[in-house]
């Protein structure tokens, strides 16, 4: 099994700008969809910033030309019709994930769709698509280059052919698969947010600094980087969104502690806005 020729990502944020950087090193052509000129251009500008990162790393197994060209990013959904497979990489709604979905099913029927969400349903996702055994969940992790994990969501519907199929997919990127059924934050979210979360109540309660709770974790038990220094890159904002979707599926002790709620509302959303529970 060889990777699809042509691959879609619907949104170029961080998220999709990733994916589409690990499919072009693997050698595929990459349509990125955006939704206005202005966003069309900052997505096409982070993917050829972390192409040539990767270059100057020697990461590239073509010249970075080369790669590059197999580049297209526009606000023309429609040239996703000739991709093979299809994911979408837009906010943490399941409306709004739905609703380009069932777009990209109508313009490219013959697609695999798949969804990069982090703890959305695969099923509540997938109601509105005609044919729910061609869909399936992708969720790479940030920063997606660096990544050596990809979760793979199994829907109800999700076609075997289609789970062994990705299988190999995130194989020939250089990733490593887990398959999880669908469940309220799958495998990673689920366990990412609660240990966040608690580093969260302890820095509310006095516990200790910021930088000593992760070097805890860092250190204690050879975690790569600490639960609060990982919210600030995934973002507080995402992980807020998706503590609440636990706290209302699973239980209340994934209620968001005050400190990230506060810190939500003030605009300190992790290294994207250069503040969250570090300075950045």
């Amino acid at each position: 099994m060889s990777l699809p020729n042509s691959v879609g990502v619907y949104g170029g944020g961080r998220m999709g700008a990733g994916i589409a950087h690990a499919f072009l090193l693997a050698g595929t052509s990459v349509t990125v969809i955006e939704a206005d000129e202005a966003a069309a251009a900052a997505a096409d500008g982070r993917v050829r910033d972390s192409l040539t990162k990767a270059a100057e790393r020697g990461k590239l197994r073509e010249p970075l030309p080369q790669v590059a060209e197999r580049l297209t990013v526009t606000t023309d959904a429609s040239a996703l019709a000739s991709c093979v497979l299809v994911i979408e990489a837009v906010p943490e709604s399941v409306e709004l994930k739905t609703s380009v979905l069932t777009r990209v099913e109508e313009l490219a029927p013959e697609a695999f769709l798949a969804t990069n969400t982090s703890s959305l349903s695969i099923d509540n996702v997938a109601t509105s698509l005609a044919r729910p055994e061609r869909f399936i969940g992708l969720h790479f992790f940030n920063p997606v280059p660096a990544s050596e994990l990809v979760e793979i969501v199994i829907g109800s519907k999700t076609s075997a052919d289609l789970v062994a199929d990705a299988k190999e997919w995130v194989k020939a990127l250089g990733k490593t698969a887990i398959t999880v059924t669908d469940s309220p934050g799958f495998a990673s979210s689920r366990l990412g947010v609660a240990l966040a979360l608690e580093a969260m109540r302890m820095l509310q309660d006095g516990v200790a600094s910021a930088a000593d709770i992760d070097t805890a974790m860092t250190l204690g038990y050879k975690h790569p980087m600490g639960p609060l220094k990982t919210t600030d890159v995934v973002g507080l904002d995402v992980r807020l969104a998706i503590a609440e979707h636990l706290a209302k599926e699973v239980g209340p002790h994934f209620e968001p502690p005050a400190i990230l709620r506060e810190k939500v509302a003030a605009g300190h959303l992790g290294r994207k806005t250069g503040q969250g529970f570090y300075t950045w």
